[in-house]
């Protein structure tokens, strides 16, 4: 008898390496079998051995552990609220930021024209819907990323000139964030809609809520943010898509200086009623809290961590601290997840927002496991979530040592991606979002987990390789 049929005459136990339907026959048949993900290597994986070259590989190590230093020692604060106009450096009343990297109004996806089309509107640049798309398509109006004025927004992440902003600063470094207010779930500016109710409730925000806001942090002074994502990080948040735990530390802080307040009773009513009936209240803070936390890794030569992940429903951009602040982008991918009742795939946009900025510092989807509850959100099941955090740890540098993940033994969340990891091992970031209308008007419609496309990587590594003259 052969070496073969005598294989064949015993109990087999496969390991399927290729594709995992050949593991799901076998296990159909009662077969054991373990699939492994591999896949061959691509030609841009092929440069990362000019990566590997001594002197370069302990440049990298050096710049990378500086990149890490400066994050881990990162020290976020709210320090403030202001009008977008009058702190964020750039604006005129006829700029609009937008989430993700640049892109012009002819190629934006329908839910940021609804969100621009709703900032017009309720800058009073325009009187209806017609009007807008008018003004918007003229080239009258200056576009920008929210991320070249030191900000983030979520989902279509649009800021105009007088709507409030959070002001945000990295007490370590020196340098400044900012963000929009969350107006909640649904119908909302930031997944484009546009109607007299999303205009109304932005009018209430500007006229109603930032003035109280603002007072109370007068009164409060600055709140340590690091501190609050460090304990909601064990209260079962994760910070982009569970926001419960922070929002109610972040109301402990404020609630005492809301009520010193010179406002009315009722005003501080409203005010206080509103963010405890908005979970998602602190996402706007938990953002900018970590692009300041990043943004002091942008100049250092030879790192290879992502200083930015980033959305505009078209294009996906990532920014890579050792080629400083160009982006490397590719076509959005479609978010697989949960649907709102009456809505489906065929109603979604791709992927959209600058919210990545959260995953890109290590919580938000890298922290799932600590937020098994999200996955009622977001799809999948606790095991998912787990399973997210823990193969996140393949493509990062660190952990956090102030951000520590309960349930798998007080972990540090994974920080710090690393480019040459991720086409390495052919990983791809995780990353929990909110799935918008492909509609403009309609809003929300879902959420669930996306990946960025590997092509960023890629490109990356070469711009990478042709900076530095690897040969």
């Amino acid at each position: 008898m052969t070496a073969v049929n005598e294989l064949f005459n015993k109990n087999i136990k496969v390991i399927n390496l290729g594709l995992e339907s050949f593991c799901k026959d076998l296990k159909d048949q009662h077969v054991p079998c373990i699939h492994v993900n591999w896949r061959p290597p691509s030609e841009a994986s092929k440069g990362l051995s000019l990566l590997e070259d001594e002197g370069i590989a302990s440049k990298i190590e050096k710049a990378n552990k500086e990149a890490i230093d400066r994050l881990l020692a990162a020290k976020p604060i709210l320090i403030g609220v202001g009008q977008a106009g009058k702190v964020i450096p750039g604006m005129t009343k006829k700029t609009i930021l937008h989430a993700g990297p640049p892109i012009t109004w002819d190629k934006m996806s329908e839910p940021v024209k609804g969100a621009i089309i709703g900032g017009l509107i309720y800058e009073k640049l325009a009187s209806n819907e017609e009007e807008a798309i008018k003004l918007a398509s003229s080239g009258e109006i200056t576009y920008d990323c929210c991320h070249h004025h030191s900000t983030v927004g979520p989902m279509a992440g649009v800021v105009t000139y007088s709507m409030p902003v959070w002001i945000l600063k990295n007490k370590t470094f020196g340098n400044y964030a900012y963000s929009t207010f969350n107006e909640g779930l649904g119908k909302v500016l930031r997944f484009g809609a546009y109607s007299s109710e999303v205009i109304d409730r932005l009018n209430w925000m500007q006229n109603s809520l930032a003035p109280v806001l603002k007072a109370a942090l007068e009164i409060k002074g600055s709140v340590d943010l690091k501190t609050i994502i460090a304990q909601f990080l064990q209260m079962g948040d994760e910070g982009h898509n569970r926001n419960k735990a922070a929002t109610s530390l972040l109301f402990r802080e404020l609630a005492p200086a809301i009520v010193k307040t010179k406002f009315s009773d009722e005003h501080k009513a409203s005010v206080l009623t509103f963010i405890d009936k908005n979970d998602h209240f602190f996402l706007n803070i938990s953002m900018p809290a970590c692009k300041c936390s990043l943004d002091p890794l942008e100049d250092i030569e030879y790192c290879t961590i992502l200083t930015a992940m980033s959305r505009n429903g078209t294009d996906f951009g990532i920014r890579v601290a050792g080629t400083g602040k160009k982006w490397f982008t590719a076509p959005c991918e479609m978010v697989k997840g949960l649907y709102f009742p009456g809505f489906s795939e065929s109603d979604a946009n791709a992927d959209l927002g600058d919210s990545c900025i959260t995953e890109t510092a290590g919580i938000g989807g890298f922290a799932m496991a600590t937020a098994p509850a999200i996955v009622k959100f977001v799809g999948g099941t606790p095991k998912d979530a787990i399973n997210y955090t823990t193969t996140m740890y393949e493509i990062t540098y660190a952990e956090n040592n102030a951000y520590k993940i309960p349930n798998i033994n007080f972990r540090g969340t994974p920080t710090g991606i690393d480019m040459r990891k991720v086409i390495e091992t052919r990983i791809l970031p995780v990353i929990n979002t909110g799935i918008a209308c492909n509609r403009a008007g309609v809003g929300q419609i879902g959420a669930g987990v996306v990946n960025p496309p590997m092509k960023c990587f890629e490109d990356a590594l070469k711009s990478f390789i042709k900076k530095y003259n690897l040969k």
